[in-house]
């Protein structure tokens, strides 16, 4: 397989694993990362993550440009059941899936990924198929979701903060990526993309929480070809994101809840550390 063919196929699998990440993280928020069925949810899609960064890394090694856009997650949501049941499918077909890609590949590390990632998707439908063995009736009949406590407004506001968040996870991702042979800086990208993939959780989870959705919509990925101008951007981004972040924190409605000023007064800490940081490099 030569070197281009190579960089599309991994890019689909990327687009297949950033699918699985996003619709294990909504339904995990949904349920609520305190409940045993969210912790669950979300121990599956940071193990995803995984699988979406080892295929990242082969990317940016052979040059190419990873595609930031997940694929459709099909899933029948018509109660958990169904729900779990689209999950185990889902998984499973990723088995023979990356078994056969691996056949293709000379590469024995890239081989050895691919492999990797069938034989742990095998162990996600397994565990997926036991939490689906072990709902109650009342379980498997529901959906996960609470109603709605939040006025509308206001979590159109965060909602838009969980969709500038997230893309800004993703810049700082594929900046680590293809950015990886600068050394340090690339890690140090990673580092912080980890720091955003907890500020994009503290802003999701009040959305879920009140039955919704968050708004995990990809916007225009830009695609640096120099380390410089990727870090000028990161800059300006942190900046505009901690300017909305402080008029969210002085909202009257953000004012009733203690724990969202936790949060706000952590990533608005985070976000001055990153932007110090980052003006330096």
């Amino acid at each position: 397989m030569d070197k281009q063919n190579l960089i599309e196929m991994l890019n689909r699998d990327i687009a297949d694993e950033h699918a699985a990440i996003i619709r294990y993280l909504i339904h995990g928020y949904l349920e609520g990362e305190d409940t045993a069925l969210g912790s669950k949810l979300l121990s599956r899609s940071r193990e995803e993550m995984w699988h979406m960064h080892w295929l990242g890394m082969i990317i940016g090694k052979l040059g190419g440009e990873p595609d930031m856009v997940p694929a459709p997650y099909p899933y029948d949501p018509s109660n958990r059941a169904s729900i779990f049941e689209s999950y185990v499918k889902y998984e499973k077909n990723l088995i023979g899936h990356y078994n056969s890609e691996a056949d293709k590949v000379e590469d024995p590390h890239i081989k050895r990924v691919l492999q990797r990632e069938g034989w742990e998707s095998d162990i996600h439908a397994r565990k997926f198929q036991r939490i689906l063995d072990k709902l109650t009736p009342k379980e498997a009949a529901g959906l996960p979701g609470a109603e709605s406590e939040l006025p509308a407004e206001f979590i159109d506001r965060i909602q838009k903060l969980v969709e500038n968040k997230y893309n800004q996870m993703l810049h700082h991702l594929r900046n680590a990526w293809v950015f990886q042979r600068e050394g340090m800086t690339a890690w140090q990208l990673m580092d912080f993309s980890m720091t955003k993939m907890k500020q994009l959780a503290h802003l999701a989870e009040p959305v879920a929480e009140n039955g919704i959705t968050p708004n995990f919509t990809i916007g225009g990925i830009k695609k640096s070809t120099s380390i410089g101008d990727a870090l000028k951007d990161a800059v300006e981004n942190v900046r505009a994101s901690r300017e909305r972040h402080l008029k969210l924190r002085q909202d009257s409605e953000t004012q009733k809840h203690a724990g969202m000023i936790i949060n706000l007064d952590l990533t608005l800490k985070q976000e001055r550390y990153e932007e110090e940081e980052i003006g330096e490099w």
